[in-house]
């Protein structure tokens, strides 16, 4: 099969019905392709107890609030999956799934879009997925000798199958101090972090990150001091589990060991830790195998952009991978700005 239409988007996560929704108010021709099999994105695969860091009102796509959640301040993942399932229906959105893309190439004047189901010729693609399903795991000496088991944070749901069990959470962010806090109550926990733990004041939500995020753009752009953005105000969110767990001193940091050995972790002093677990809380990379025929990446692996626009390819942008896509672009709230700018550039690259 082969089709052609003015833009693909590939993604169909928060990211890629944001880009959607503004195309769709362009009058652009377009598609969505979504690897999985139902709408929500990656939230479909979070752990069980994962909260949004901010209010429903305050965690909205472009075009409609996201309604509130009964009983929660903060709404859990399952809420935001049911919120993306209608926002998708509401508009109408073109998603086809499950679709894989395999490659994007240059094919002229056009995109080309290879996917497991046929190709598309695009005048342009929005690539928007994310970094969910590029989990980073660390080089550390003796990992591949340690007897437990291994996991990512992708890989956890609940601390129900750790009950008991001597757990080591590797990791001082948002998903660090989430999970031990969920393990802090019936396992043996030890919660390891590069520096000691920076939590934000308790009334911080994802609002405040939001425009410090947009701050720090501005400033940059306008050549002004760089004013550190989210770093700046710490690197963990109080959300009420953390708080509580904190409060009752479960969250006691250690620094971040030596190696792994067969029965858990060692510190450069020779001090161990015993394990049966090991929760790799440790981050992501952008997932951008697809855009590898375009060759665009830098020594250091990244792709140059003005904005969410490759420098070195007009035709292609990329959308919510961080703010160097736009401040805060990873965010519900936060990815409706870029993609307005995205789709816009777009409409007047090919009208």
């Amino acid at each position: 099969m082969t089709d052609r239409t003015q833009v693909v988007v590939i993604g169909g996560g928060q990211a890629g019905l944001a880009a959607g929704y503004h195309l769709r108010r362009l009058g652009l021709d377009f598609v969505v392709l979504d690897a999985q099999t139902e709408p929500g994105g990656a939230w479909q695969q979070t752990w069980d107890s994962l909260h949004l860091f901010s209010p429903a009102a305050y965690s909205s796509l472009p075009g409609r609030f996201m309604p509130p959640q009964a009983g929660e301040e903060y709404p859990d993942a399952a809420h935001v999956v049911g919120y993306l399932r209608d926002y998708e229906k509401r508009y109408e959105l073109p998603v086809h799934r499950p679709v894989r893309v395999r490659g994007v190439h240059r094919d002229g004047e056009l995109l080309r879009v290879r996917t497991d189901s046929g190709t598309w010729h695009a005048g342009a693609v929005i690539s928007a997925t994310g970094t969910w399903w590029r989990p980073f795991l660390p080089a550390v000496p003796g990992r591949a000798d340690f007897r437990g088991r291994q996991l990512h944070t992708v890989e956890y749901r609940s601390p129900r199958e750790f009950a008991g069990r001597r757990v080591i959470v590797v990791g001082g962010g948002n998903s660090g101090a989430q999970i031990a806090a969920d393990l802090a109550h019936d396992t043996e926990l030890t919660w390891v972090t590069q520096r000691a733990p920076r939590y934000l004041a308790d009334d911080i939500d994802g609002r405040a990150l939001f425009d410090a995020a947009t701050a720090r753009r501005r400033a940059l752009d306008e050549g002004r001091t760089d004013t550190g953005g989210v770093a700046s105000l710490g690197d963990i969110v109080a959300v009420p589990p953390v708080r509580a767990a904190r409060d009752r001193g479960l969250l006691s940091a250690s620094p971040m060991f030596t190696c792994l050995v067969p029965g858990g972790v060692e510190w450069a002093d020779g001090t161990r830790a015993e394990a049966d677990a090991i929760i790799w809380c440790t981050g992501f990379r952008p997932a951008l195998s697809h855009l590898a025929p375009l060759q665009l990446r830098g020594r250091r692996g990244h792709i140059a952009t003005e904005g969410t626009r490759a420098v070195d390819e007009p035709r292609l942008h990329l959308l919510g991978y961080g703010d160097w896509t736009g401040p805060a672009s990873a965010t519900l709230i936060g990815v409706g700005r870029p993609a307005r700018e995205a789709a816009r550039q777009l409409a007047e690259l090919i009208t």
